[in-house]
């Protein structure tokens, strides 16, 4: 395989983790909130999962940029 190739399976694969991970994330009453019956927007501190989940998204966000910018300059030479 060459590498455009590998670049654009793991962008593939990290957007749907960003997916999943974004409508995990529960904001308000319990899971209601992924259907939209979120409530109020008082501020609380993230604790446990919450936690490791929101910095496991800005990780993949952050991999996701830089695979998109690797694609950018390997798509140039190729």
């Amino acid at each position: 395989m060459n590498l455009p190739k590998i670049i654009a399976i793991a962008q593939a694969i990290i957007s749907v983790l960003l997916i999943i991970g974004v409508l995990l994330q529960q904001r308000g009453a319990g899971s209601s909130a992924i259907t939209g019956g979120g409530g109020g927007s008082a501020y609380y501190a993230r604790r446990g999962f919450e936690k490791v989940l929101f910095a496991a998204i800005i990780i993949l966000a952050v991999a996701f940029i830089a695979l998109a910018v690797a694609s950018i300059l390997v798509s140039a030479k190729y």
